[in-house]
Order: structure tokens, then C-alpha cells, then sequence
């Protein structure tokens, strides 16, 4: 019988090169000096110690990903920012439970191991990680021939956070006349990016010679964290929403208690030029407002005697407005006005 020595690496995946990439993995873990976790890296589970100071904790748990924003690196052929969005969607989430993020883990899956990209997306995460004073712990790396056309691939992002169950926000902490805040985005994030492809394919735009375009729709999503934690350590927000899929009306309504509605003066948006940008291309103020931030990438619920202590805590380009107010009703958000272009 005929010996074709088959092999593993014949069928397109590479144990060597993943080996590699986690050695590499393991060398820029090792620089953090104040961590000891990093043994946790390549081996089978990940292990970290729940914070002391925590009288009652709770654990609070977030996944997700950066969407087609993949593709824009994929066409850039930049890949060293991807990571602190993938962080960022993740991280953003747990900090509206309160929550102090501590670990995060990645899964990248790829039709064939690229260390060079790799290396890049994961300085990012790295990056992200470092931002939001968490640590990256672990995670997976899928080589995948067959399943990915040539060089594409996916990411996804795991986080835990903890928090002290007496300082979990309440819904019924929010109030009629409380103010609610905008603060701002640093452009598009991670969503409705298949609708600005959409455009660019439709109107034939090169993307790299697009100066504009190319800056804007790879600029990392913005982590809230350090920020939205010192505000609820000086208790002085009542409730706080990450604006992803769904806009400032979906997400806003998700903290509402059901006695209370929301009203939102659009007319004080600040819209970031890349909405401007969009808008401009025919796309609708209603899917707009449905699909994008358009300039508000997290909202915050507050006492109004309040709003002016909270200035200091952000940088000048992040300086939070008055975008609304919360008054009785049906658990609804009524968004009136427009934005102005």
C-alpha cells in the first residue's frame, strides 16, 4: 500500500507557526511588571485572583466583535488598531453594570497563520487591554484552511468584569427632570460599517486614496472605562448606556425603568465629520440615527445638580453635553428635533 505521508500541515495548518505566534504572545505579556498572571498564557485555562477589596462581588461577563470593520483593515492592510476596538466593544459593555474589567481573552480564527498581522492585531489588544487596566489572559487561535478565502479572518472578544453587588446600578435610581449626557464618540466605532462599504463599493471609492476615509473608519473605538468608573466610584451618575447596534433609541431604553421615558433633543448632537460624511452620501436622518452614534458614543443618567462635577473626569475632546431629560411615561425614547448636519 502506497505511504503518502500525510500530515497536519499538509491540510494547511501550521502547528509551528501558531507555536510561534503564541511564543510571541508570551514575550509582550511578560513586560507588564505588576502582573503575575501571565503563566496563564498557552496553557489550558486561564487563572486570576478576585480583587480583595470587593465585599460582595459579582462577576459580569461580555463577548463581542468588531463586525466588518474587518474588512476596512483587511483593504488598509492595518491591522494594529482592530485590537483596542475588539477591547473596547467588550470592556464598554461591562462598565455600564459598574463593573471594573480584570481579564479579557481573544479568539482569532484565519484561513492561515500570518504572524505579521497577527503580532499587529494583537498589540492592539494589548493595547486596549492596557487602556482599560485589564489583562489580556488567554485566548484561542483557529487556523482554518478551507473555511476563510485568502487572507481573511475573524475576531471575537471575551471580558470579566467585577463588581460589588450593593454598587450594581438600579434602574429605579433614575429619576424624572435627571439629565441625560452625551458623551462623545470617537467616530464611527464598530458598527454600521457594512452600510459605509455599501457606499464606498456604490460609488467605486478607492479607499486608499481616500485620505479622509481612510483615517476615519480605522480609528479605534474609544474605551469609556477609567472615565465611567471614577464617575460611579463619586456616585455621581444614576445609570449609563454604551451606544452600539440600534443607535442612542435602542440603547438608551435598555437602562429605562418602565415608569420613565427619555426625551432627546437631537438638535444638540454633535455629529463626529465622518456622520457628516455619511449623511451626505444619501442615507436617510432615520437610519442614521438607527445605525450609527452619530457622535455619541456613550450616554450617562445624572442628578442635574450634578452634570458639573463630572467635566473634570474627561479629556477636552470627550467634554460631555446635555443632550435630554428623563420625564414619566411609558418606558419609551422620543427623539425630537434633527441633528444638524
Amino acid at each position: 500500500m502506497k505511504n503518502n505521508n500525510l500530515t497536519y500541515e499538509k491540510s494547511g495548518v501550521n502547528i509551528k507557526a501558531a507555536d510561534k505566534f503564541v511564543n510571541y504572545i508570551s514575550s509582550i505579556s511578560k513586560k507588564r511588571q505588576n502582573s503575575k498572571n501571565f503563566q496563564n498564557i498557552g496553557g489550558f485555562g486561564s487563572i486570576t485572583k478576585i480583587p480583595k477589596n470587593i465585599k460582595n462581588p459579582q462577576l459580569v461577563a461580555s463577548t463581542d466583535g468588531v463586525g466588518t470593520k474587518i474588512e476596512i483593515a483587511n483593504e488598509l492592510d492595518k491591522f494594529n488598531t482592530i485590537g483596542i476596538d475588539l477591547v473596547a466593544m467588550c470592556v464598554n459593555d461591562l462598565i455600564v453594570q459598574g463593573a471594573k474589567p480584570i481579564i479579557f481573552l481573544d479568539y482569532i480564527s484565519i484561513n492561515k497563520i500570518n504572524l505579521k498581522k497577527l503580532k499587529k492585531i494583537i498589540i492592539g489588544i494589548k493595547k486596549g487591554c492596557k487602556i482599560s487596566n485589564c489583562e489580556l489572559v488567554g485566548g484561542e487561535t483557529a487556523e482554518m484552511p478551507g473555511t476563510y478565502s485568502k487572507g481573511k479572518f475573524d475576531i471575537a472578544g471575551f471580558s470579566v468584569g467585577i463588581v460589588d453587588k450593593k454598587k450594581i446600578p438600579d434602574k429605579q435610581k433614575i429619576k424624572v427632570n435627571d439629565l441625560i449626557i452625551a458623551i462623545p464618540s470617537s467616530g464611527i466605532h464598530s458598527n454600521g460599517l457594512s452600510l459605509v462599504r455599501h457606499i464606498i463599493n456604490k460609488k467605486k471609492i478607492k479607499l486608499k486614496k481616500n485620505k479622509f476615509l481612510k483615517k476615519e473608519l480605522i480609528k479605534p473605538t474609544k474605551i469609556y472605562v477609567k472615565e465611567i468608573l471614577k464617575l460611579f466610584d463619586k456616585k455621581l451618575i444614576n445609570g449609563c448606556a454604551h451606544i452600539t447596534g440600534g443607535g442612542l433609541k435602542d440603547n438608551i431604553k435598555r437602562i429605562l425603568p418602565d415608569n420613565m421615558s427619555a426625551n432627546i433633543n437631537l438638535d444638540k448632537i454633535k455629529p463626529n465629520k465622518i456622520f457628516k460624511w455619511i449623511h451626505s452620501q444619501g442615507v436617510t436622518d432615520k437610519e442614521m440615527i438607527k445605525t450609527f452614534n452619530c457622535g455619541v458614543g456613550f450616554c450617562i443618567i445624572l442628578n442635574s445638580n450634578k452634570f458639573y462635577k463630572i467635566k473634570k473626569f474627561f479629556l477636552k475632546d470627550y467634554q460631555p453635553y446635555v443632550i435630554g431629560k428623563i420625564n414619566y411615561g411609558k418606558k419609551n425614547v422620543y427623539l425630537n428635533g434633527k441633528i444638524k448636519w
